[in-house]
């Protein structure tokens, strides 16, 4: 680990060489802060949403009307995360190859706009601010995870594992007993 202002800090997960605002998949994994159910439970192996994961599927699938550039696939709000795919698809923009990418190039900061991170935020934001009306206590893990997908054999066994998540929800490693 190491300092920022002389605190320790995480160092980032994100791939160094990579722009999360290109055109790509992404799969990421967004969880609830202490794991708490606050989307509703999975019953005989169906996801019975609560009020907050009613508002959490919805402001899911309106991601693309507040960022165009966005399709989505595969999706799952479960008691306690929410995986999808994103699929950034800015228009006049190649999709990027990772055996193309100069190895000099880092991942700057710049405007947080029109990335995965911004997508995220936006989505973390609407589902937070109407779920504190229902719970004051509403509140997500800090960060979220998020994997490149890379071809269309992990696109399909990414899209599996999502569809099946609330039938294998026992043995899912966010299943808190």
């Amino acid at each position: 680990m190491t300092k920022f202002k002389n605190k320790y800090r995480i160092e980032t997960t994100r791939l160094k060489n990579w722009d999360y605002g290109w055109n790509a998949l992404y799969f990421v994994t967004i969880c609830l802060k202490n794991r708490r159910y606050y989307f509703g439970n999975v019953v005989r192996g169906k996801m019975e949403f609560s009020k907050i994961g009613v508002m959490a599927e919805k402001y899911w699938l309106e991601i693309p009307v507040h960022f165009p550039f966005v399709k989505l696939h595969p999706h799952i709000v479960m008691p306690n995360h929410v995986h999808g795919i994103v699929q950034i698809d800015k228009p006049d923009v190649e999709p990027q190859n990772f055996a193309d990418l100069p190895s000099a190039t880092k991942n700057k900061f710049g405007p947080q706009s029109k990335n995965l991170a911004s997508i995220i935020r936006g989505f973390k934001i609407g589902v937070t601010k109407n779920a504190r009306n229902i719970n004051p206590d509403f509140a997500w893990q800090s960060r979220y995870h998020d994997h490149i997908i890379r071809n269309e054999k992990s696109f399909q066994n990414i899209s599996n594992y999502i569809q099946n998540n609330p039938k294998n929800w026992k043995r899912d490693t966010f299943h808190v007993k």
